[in-house]
C-alpha cells in the first residue's frame, strides 16, 4: 500500500494532511485498534460461547456511554444440524427522532471452523478474527466516539450483526443471520437513506475495490463513499475499479430496498485461517476507513 506523505507533530493526533491540507481528525485509528484488541482479548466470539457473551456485553456497554439509545434483538437460529443459537443484534442510535438517517453495520462473531487452513489438522478450530470481524466493530465503535463528541446532523445507527459468519458459505447455509434477521424486523420508522457495510478492512496491505453487487444495485452509494475517500485522498486505498460481487450482510438489507453496499478488502491471505491475529491489522487501514466513515455522515 502506497502511503500518503503526511508529517505528524508529536501530542497532535487530531491533525492529519490530503485531501486539501490540514483537516480536522475526529476518528482515532489508535483507539480502533485497541478496540481490536480487546475483542481478540475474549477469545473467538462464537456464537454460545462465553468469549461470545463477553464480546456482546462488552458493545452494549461501550454503546451505552455514547450513543443516545442503544437497543438488543434478542434471536434464536436452529441450525441445519439442529443446534440452536443464542443471537443477538446490537443498535447504537444517534438522534432516534431524526427522519432523515444512514445506517452502519458491522458483524462482531467469528467464525466457528477455521476452513481455509492448510492443515487439516487445524480446520475444525476457531479463529482470533482480528480483520474479519474484529476491524469492522473497531471502525463502529471508533465511529460511535466521535460522534459523542460532536453528534451528528441527520440520524445514525450503527448495527451490530451476530452470526454473520457461522455456518457454510456453499451452500449458503447458516450464515448471515443477523442481517437477515434485521432485514425481517427493521426498526420503526423511516427506512434509512444508505447503509454501509465495514467488513474486513482493517487489512495492513489494505486496498477496497467496488464490491458487485453494491455497484450493480446501490450505485450512486458506492458512488459517494468512493468520492468521499478520493477527497480526503485516499484514492490508492479505495481504488476505482469494480470487484468481485459477494454474499455480505448488505445482500439482506438490498432485499428489502435497503440502498446498502459492501466496503470490504477482499485480498487476506488469513481469511479463515488462524493467521487472522491482530499482528495482521494497522491502526492506519482503520484510520483511513474511519476517516472516510465520518466524513460521510459529516
Amino acid at each position: 500500500m502506497k502511503l500518503l506523505p503526511c508529517v505528524y507533530l508529536l501530542l497532535m493526533p487530531l491533525t492529519a494532511c490530503g485531501g486539501g491540507g490540514e483537516r480536522v481528525r475526529e476518528f482515532s485509528g489508535d483507539s480502533a485498534l485497541a478496540y481490536v484488541q480487546v475483542q481478540v482479548a475474549f477469545g473467538p466470539r462464537v456464537p454460545n460461547t462465553e468469549g461470545h457473551r463477553r464480546a456482546g456485553d462488552w458493545i452494549v456497554s461501550r454503546l451505552a456511554t455514547r450513543a443516545d439509545t442503544v437497543l438488543v434483538q434478542p434471536f434464536s437460529h436452529v441450525t441445519t444440524s439442529g443446534d440452536t443459537l443464542k443471537l443477538r443484534n446490537i443498535i447504537g442510535r444517534f438522534r432516534p427522532a431524526a427522519t432523515d438517517r444512514i445506517l452502519y453495520v458491522a458483524h462482531w462473531d467469528t467464525r466457528p471452523i477455521a476452513d481455509k487452513e492448510p492443515n487439516l489438522a487445524n480446520q475444525r478450530r476457531p479463529i482470533d478474527g482480528a480483520n474479519d470481524g474484529g476491524s469492522g466493530v473497531a471502525v463502529l465503535l471508533g465511529v460511535a466516539d466521535a460522534l459523542k463528541q460532536v453528534p451528528p446532523g441527520l440520524g445514525v445507527d450503527l448495527l451490530f450483526v451476530d452470526g454473520e459468519d457461522y455456518g457454510e458459505w456453499t451452500p449458503k447455509k447458516d450464515v448471515l443471520l443477523g442481517s437477515r434477521f434485521y432485514a425481517k424486523n427493521p426498526l420503526p420508522g423511516p427506512q434509512p437513506l444508505f447503509a454501509v457495510v465495514w467488513d474486513m478492512v482493517g487489512d495492513k496491505d489494505l486496498v477496497i475495490y467496488k464490491e458487485g453487487h453494491s455497484v450493480t444495485n446501490a450505485p450512486e452509494v458506492v458512488e459517494r463513499v468512493w468520492k468521499a475517500a478520493a477527497d480526503l485522498g485516499y484514492d490508492d486505498v479505495f481504488r476505482d475499479q469494480v470487484g468481485t460481487a459477494i454474499e455480505d450482510d448488505h445482500v439482506p438489507l438490498l432485499e428489502v430496498g435497503i440502498r446498502a453496499i459492501d466496503v470490504i478488502d477482499l485480498d487476506y491471505d488469513a481469511w479463515h485461517t488462524l493467521q487472522d491475529t491482530i499482528d495482521k491489522v494497522s491502526a492506519r487501514s482503520l484510520q483511513i476507513v474511519g476517516d472516510v466513515a465520518m466524513a460521510l455522515l459529516r
